[in-house]
C-alpha cells in the first residue's frame, strides 16, 4: 500500500513537466505567454499534500485501474485545487496574503494576472483531461464519465456554489445549520467526494462500489473542512503556512462559530465514523482510507 507522500511524489513528477518553465514572452498562435506560465506554475509547484489527486490515484489502485494511464486526471484535479487557492485568496474572496508559507498569488502577480492564473489553471485541468481521453478512444466514454464527476464537484452545483454560500453568510448571525451544511459539503467535500467517483469510474467499478466512494469522499471533506475550522481558531501559523484567525475576523459561518470548538470536535469525530462505515464493503484493500480518515482527525497542519 503506497503513502500520500508516496503518490504526492508520482504527482509532482507529472506536475513539473505539464507547463514550460520559461517560455517565449510571445502572443504567436498556440503559444504561452511567459508571464502566464510563470503565474500559474508559481501556485502550482508551491508544494501542498497533494491530498486530492493522491486519493484520486489511491482509489484507482485500490479498484484495479491503470495509474499511468490517468495520472494526468489526478493532476487535472490538482490544477482545479489550486486555482480555487488563488481566486479564494483575491481580495474579493477571502483577502489573504499568505498561502502555503509564502506571498499569495495576486500579492506576487497583482489581482489580474492572479485571476487569469486561476483561469488558466482551471481551463488547462479540462484540457489536460481531454488530450488523455483522446489517447484512449477506446474507454472514451468512461472518460467522458469521469470528466463529469470532477466538473460536476468543481461547478456551479459543487465547489462554486459552496464559494457563493460562504460569501453570503458571512457575517450574518442568523445562518443556521442547513447554510453550514451545504457550505461544508459544497465549499470543501465536493471536491473530495467527485474525484473519487471519477477514479471509480475510471477503473470500471459498479455502481455501488462509486457511490460508496462518494460517501466517503463527503464525509471525509467535511470532517476535512471541520478539522480546519478548528485549526483557524487553535492551529500554528507557521505549521499551516497560512494566516490564522482569519474566520471569525470576517465573520465566517463554520464548524466552530456554530457549535463551538467543543461541538465542531464531536462533528469531526461523527464525520470519522460516516466515512469508516462508508468503507465497510471493501475490506482491507481500504485501509488507505481508513488510515487517512484517522490522520485527518488529528492533524496539526
Amino acid at each position: 500500500m503506497r503513502t500520500v507522500a508516496e503518490y504526492a511524489k508520482i504527482v509532482n513528477g507529472r506536475l513539473e513537466n505539464l507547463l514550460p518553465k520559461l517560455p517565449e514572452d510571445s502572443f504567436a498562435e498556440g503559444g504561452m505567454p511567459e508571464l502566464l506560465c510563470r503565474s500559474m506554475n508559481y501556485s502550482l509547484l508551491a508544494g501542498g499534500k497533494r491530498l486530492r489527486p493522491a486519493m484520486f490515484l489511491a482509489a484507482l489502485e485500490m479498484l484495479g485501474g491503470d495509474l499511468d494511464a490517468w495520472l494526468d486526471y489526478a493532476c487535472a484535479v490538482e490544477m482545479i485545487h489550486s486555482y480555487s487557492l488563488i481566486h479564494d485568496d483575491l481580495p474579493g474572496m477571502d483577502d489573504d496574503t499568505m498561502r502555503r508559507g509564502r506571498p499569495t498569488n495576486h500579492v506576487v502577480f497583482g489581482v489580474g494576472q492572479a485571476i487569469l492564473a486561476g483561469d488558466g489553471l482551471l481551463n488547462g485541468a479540462f484540457e489536460l483531461m481531454l488530450d488523455c481521453a483522446l489517447r484512449r478512444p477506446g474507454k472514451a466514454e468512461r472518460a467522458l464519465r469521469a470528466m463529469r464527476e470532477i466538473a460536476t464537484g468543481a461547478g456551479v452545483s459543487g465547489m462554486i456554489a459552496g464559494q457563493v454560500m460562504d460569501l453570503r453568510c458571512e457575517r450574518q448571525g442568523e445562518a443556521d445549520d442547513a447554510a453550514l451544511s451545504f457550505i461544508q459539503r459544497d465549499k470543501t467535500a465536493c471536491m473530495f467526494r467527485y474525484p473519487l467517483r471519477a477514479a471509480a469510474t475510471l477503473a470500471g467499478a459498479g455502481t455501488k462500489e462509486i457511490d460508496a466512494l462518494g460517501a466517503y469522499g463527503e464525509a471525509f471533506g467535511r470532517a476535512f473542512q471541520a478539522v480546519d475550522d478548528l485549526l483557524d481558531v487553535l492551529g500554528d501559523s507557521a505549521a499551516m503556512g497560512k494566516t490564522l484567525g482569519k474566520d471569525a475576523e470576517q465573520g465566517k459561518l463554520t464548524m466552530v462559530s456554530r457549535y463551538g470548538v467543543d461541538g465542531a470536535r464531536e462533528q469531526v469525530r461523527a464525520l470519522c465514523e460516516r466515512a469508516l462505515a462508508a468503507l465497510e464493503g471493501f475490506g482491507s484493500e481500504a485501509d488507505f482510507f481508513r488510515e487517512l480518515m484517522r490522520s485527518t482527525a488529528e492533524r496539526t497542519r
